[in-house]
C-alpha cells in the first residue's frame, strides 16, 4: 500500500488535513471493508481508530505542518468529512462514549516473558506515560487468544514467541468486564534484542527483576519496591511465583547479568507441565 499524499493543492488551514487526504483515509479504512464491519458503530470506530493510527504514524510524520489529533478529535474530523458517516455527526458524542465503554470489554492477551533463570521478566513502557506493563493488547475480531498474544508481543517487542508459546501455560484474570490472559513464555535469553515494530506505541523495553516488582498491593496500578510505576502487573505476580516454584529454570540464577537485551538469539524452553489460573476480581 502506498503512502498517503504528503501535500495537497489545497492550503492547510491551522494544520488541518486537506480534504484529499481525508477522502483517502475514509476510502482506505472505512469504505473498502467487508459489509459486516459497517453493521455496528463499535466496528466502525475501530476502523476510524486504524485510520487515526495511520494518519499519526505516516501523514503527520511526513508532513510536520499537519496537526496531530487525539482519537476523539480525529473521529469528529472524519465523521464530518466522510459522506457515509456524515448522517451520524449529531450523535458522535454518544457514539464515541459507547465505543469507549465497549473497548474496556474487549479481551486482552499477551505474554509474561521470563529469562532463563526465571528471576527477570520483560516489561514495556508506553510511548506516552511512565507505566511499565507486560506486552499485551486487545483481540481482533475472530482472533484466537494465542494468536493475539503472538501478534501483540511481536508488535511491541519485535520478538516472535510462536515456538515458545504453550496454549495451556497462561494466567488469566477478569478486571471488571475485561478478560486478560497472559501466556508464560519461559527461558528467553537475556541478551535477546528487542525493538518495537509499531511506531509511537512503545518507548522502552527492559528486563526487570521480579523481586523489584513486588508491590504493596495487588492493584491494577501500583509501584514496585524500587518505585517503578506498574500497570496490570502486580495482580499476576503471586500466581507467577507459584508457577515458577513448580517449574525448573534451565539456568542457575545470575544476579550480575545486565537487564537490557542486546542480541537476536534465543533458546527454546518448553515446560513439561501445565499451570492454568482464572480469577475474578
Amino acid at each position: 500500500m502506498s503512502g498517503l499524499p504528503r501535500s495537497s493543492s489545497a492550503p492547510l488551514k491551522n494544520g488541518l488535513p486537506p480534504q484529499e487526504l481525508l477522502d483517502d483515509l475514509c476510502s482506505r479504512f472505512v469504505l473498502n471493508v467487508p459489509k459486516e464491519d459497517l453493521q455496528s458503530f463499535e466496528r466502525i470506530l475501530f476502523l476510524v481508530e486504524y485510520a487515526h493510527w495511520f494518519y499519526e504514524d505516516n501523514s503527520v510524520e511526513k508532513n510536520p505542518s499537519l496537526k496531530s489529533f487525539n482519537l476523539k478529535e480525529f473521529t469528529s474530523l472524519l465523521f464530518n468529512s466522510c459522506d457515509v458517516l456524515k448522517p451520524y455527526v449529531a450523535h458522535i458524542d454518544d457514539i464515541f462514549k459507547d465505543f469507549t465503554s465497549y473497548k474496556v470489554k474487549v479481551p486482552v492477551t499477551g505474554a509474561i516473558i521470563l529469562d532463563e533463570t526465571f528471576e527477570r521478566c520483560l516489561l514495556v513502557k508506553g510511548w506516552k506515560g511512565s507505566s511499565w506493563s507486560f506486552p499485551r493488547g486487545k483481540k481482533n475480531k475472530d482472533e484466537e487468544d494465542h494468536a493475539c498474544a503472538i501478534r501483540e508481543v511481536q508488535e511491541e517487542t519485535g520478538f516472535d514467541v510462536t515456538k515458545l508459546l504453550d496454549k495451556d501455560e497462561y494466567i488469566e484474570f477478569i478486571f471488571g468486564q475485561q478478560r486478560v490472559r497472559l501466556y508464560i513464555i519461559a527461558g528467553v535469553r537475556e541478551d535477546t534484542a528487542f525493538a518495537p515494530l509499531t511506531k509511537k506505541e512503545i518507548s522502552e523495553i527492559a528486563w526487570h527483576r521480579l523481586d523489584d516488582l513486588q508491590p504493596a498491593s495487588d492493584n491494577v496500578i501500583s509501584r514496585g519496591v524500587t518505585g517503578l510505576k506498574l500497570y496490570m502487573v502486580s495482580p499476576f505476580l503471586a500466581t507467577l511465583r507459584s508457577w515458577i516454584l513448580s517449574h525448573q529454570s534451565p539456568v542457575a540464577p545470575r544476579p550480575d547479568m545486565p537487564l537490557k537485551g542486546s542480541s537476536p538469539s534465543f533458546e527454546i524452553f518448553r515446560s513439561p507441565r501445565s499451570f492454568r489460573f482464572m480469577l475474578n476480581l
